[in-house]
C-alpha cells in the first residue's frame, strides 16, 4: 500500500443556466413545446431536432436557438422559407427578452421563464476513453461519474458519431460490473426478422433454419452489461417483449418453454428523438420511461469546437508513428475549424487519418472517372507520405472508408434519393443504409 500523499480530487464546479420554453403558437404542431436550459434547441421536421414539427413549409433542419450570454442566438441553419421576425427575414442574430418568429407557416413563441438550473462541471479532461474539456463535456463528466457506479438502466442519446459506443464501455468498465462481460447489440445492423433471435435465443428446431441452440445476447449479458445500441430502429412489435424482459429480468428462447433470469445491466443509445418517435407511433412510451431511468445526452462535435485541439492532438497520437499538431498545416486548421461536422468525432478521427495519407483533401476524396492506368497512377501516389510507403492498415481502412461512401453515393443516385429503393438495390435493410448514410455525414435521406 502506497504511503505517499493522499491526491485531492477537485471540487466540481457548480454553473447556473436560465431556462427557457420554445412554444408553437400557431400552425400544425399548435401547444407543442420544450424547455432548454443552457442547450441549443434545434428545430425542424427531421426527427434528430429537439423541437419536431410536421409543418411542410418547414425543413428538415429549419433553425437553431442558442442561448448565450447576448441573448438567444437565432440562427437559419438550412431552411428553405427563412426565419421572419417582425416582418424582417433573419439569417443569424442576437435577440434579447422574449420574442416571436415565424418558420414558413408555424409560430414560435420563445419565453425565458425566470426559473434557474444548477449543473456540475468535473475539473477533468476526460471520462474513461471520452474526452472533453467544453462546459457541456464537463458536464457530462459529473453526471456519468454519478451514474457509472449504480444500476440503474442508461439512456445515452446523440447524433451519429458522438461517441455513445465509448460512452457505454466507460460506464461499464467504471461500474460495479466491469470484471463481467460487455456486450453489443446493435438493432439497426440486423435484420428485423432476426432482431428476436438476437436478443432472447432460440432453441433448436424453433424455425426453420434453426439448426442449433442459439444464446442471445440477454444471456450472452449475463452478470455484465448488455450495451442496446440504436434502440430507436428496434421494431414495434417486439417493444413489448424487451419491456417486459426489462421490467422482471427474465426472457424466453424462441421454441422454449421455460423463462431464464438474467442479470444484467442494461445501457441504450439512439441517435433518434425518442420523444417525437413516440408522438408518431414508432416508439412505446412506457418502454422509453424504462429506459431512460436515467439519461444523457452528448453534443454534437460543432457545439463544442473549442475541442477540436484536443482531439485532434489525441487522433495524432494514434498514427503510427505519431504525429503532432504541429504537422497539420494552417489551412487545414481553418479548414477543420469551418467544417460543421454531420459525422461528429467519428468524421473528425477519419480526417484526421486521411490527413496523414493525404494531406491535400482531409475532408473528403473526389472521385472521378479515368482510365485504368490514370487511377492506377492516382491510387499508387496514395500510397505514399513523404516518400515513405503508408502502412497496409491506414491504406486499407482509407479505402474502405472512400469505396463506402463511393457505393452510397452510386446507389443513392440510382434511386434518385430513395433509400428504400437504394436499401433494396445493394440487398441490405433500409436500416442499415441510413445508419451507413450517417456515418458518412449524408443525413438520413428520404
Amino acid at each position: 500500500m502506497s504511503e505517499g500523499p493522499t491526491r485531492a480530487r477537485p471540487l466540481p464546479t457548480v454553473v447556473r443556466y436560465a431556462k427557457v420554453r420554445v412554444s408553437v403558437t400557431r400552425g400544425p404542431n399548435t401547444g407543442l413545446y420544450v424547455e432548454s436550459a443552457g442547450t441549443p434547441v434545434r428545430i425542424g421536421t427531421s426527427s434528430e431536432n429537439d423541437l419536431v414539427l410536421t409543418d411542410d413549409t418547414v425543413s428538415r433542419r429549419h433553425a437553431e436557438l442558442q442561448p448565450t450570454p447576448l441573448g438567444m442566438r437565432v440562427r437559419d441553419v438550412e431552411s428553405t422559407n427563412g426565419i421572419v421576425m417582425g416582418g424582417v427575414r433573419l439569417k443569424d442574430g442576437f435577440v434579447t427578452g422574449d420574442f416571436q418568429i415565424a418558420l414558413g407557416e408555424t409560430w414560435l413563441a420563445v419565453q425565458w421563464l425566470g426559473e434557474t438550473v444548477d449543473r456540475e462541471q468535473v475539473q477533468t479532461d476526460r471520462f474513461g476513453d471520452v474526452l472533453g474539456r467544453a462546459p457541456r463535456m464537463r458536464e457530462l463528466f459529473a453526471d456519468l461519474e454519478r451514474i457509472a457506479p449504480s444500476e440503474v438502466t442508461l439512456l445515452i442519446e446523440g447524433e451519429t458519431g458522438t461517441g455513445k459506443d465509448l460512452i457505454a464501455e466507460s460506464v461499464h468498465a467504471q461500474g460495479g460490473r466491469s470484471s463481467g462481460p460487455f456486450v453489443v447489440f446493435d438493432c439497426g445492423a440486423v435484420a428485423p426478422n432476426m432482431v428476436e433471435s438476437e436478443l432472447f435465443g432460440h432453441e433448436r428446431g424453433a424455425f426453420t433454419g434453426a439448426h442449433a441452440t442459439h444464446i442471445g445476447v440477454f444471456e450472452q449479458a449475463n452478470g455484465g452489461t448488455l450495451f442496446i445500441d440504436e434502440i430507436g430502429e428496434l421494431p414495434l412489435d417486439l417493444q413489448p417483449k424487451l419491456l417486459r424482459a426489462l421490467e422482471k429480468r427474465e426472457i424466453r428462447r424462441i421454441g422454449a418453454r421455460q423463462t431464464l433470469s438474467v442479470d444484467v445491466r442494461i445501457i441504450a443509445a439512439t441517435n433518434r428523438n425518442l420523444r417525437s418517435e413516440i408522438q408518431q407511433g414508432r416508439f412505446r412510451q412506457d418502454l422509453y420511461f424504462r429506459l431512460a431511468t436515467t439519461h444523457v445526452a452528448v453534443p454534437p462535435l460543432r457545439d463544442r469546437m473549442e475541442d477540436l485541439p484536443l482531439l485532434v492532438e489525441h487522433f495524432l497520437t494514434l498514427e503510427r508513428p505519431p504525429r503532432h499538431p504541429s504537422d497539420v498545416p494552417a489551412h487545414v486548421w481553418q479548414m477543420f475549424e469551418n467544417h460543421r461536422w454531420p459525422g461528429n468525432v467519428r468524421e473528425l478521427r477519419n480526417a484526421v487519418q486521411r490527413l496523414t495519407v493525404t494531406p491535400d483533401r482531409p475532408l473528403h476524396h473526389d472521385h472521378v472517372d479515368s482510365p485504368a492506368g490514370g487511377a492506377a497512377a492516382s491510387m499508387a501516389q496514395s500510397f505514399l507520405r513523404d516518400g515513405a510507403v503508408v502502412p497496409l492498415r491506414i491504406a486499407r481502412r482509407e479505402a474502405g472508408d472512400d469505396f463506402e461512401r463511393a457505393y452510397l453515393e452510386f446507389v443513392l443516385g440510382r434511386s434518385g434519393g430513395n433509400v428504400t429503393r437504394a436499401a433494396a438495390s445493394a440487398e441490405v435493410s433500409r436500416q442499415m443504409m441510413q445508419k451507413l448514410m450517417r456515418k458518412h455525414g449524408m443525413g438520413e435521406g428520404r
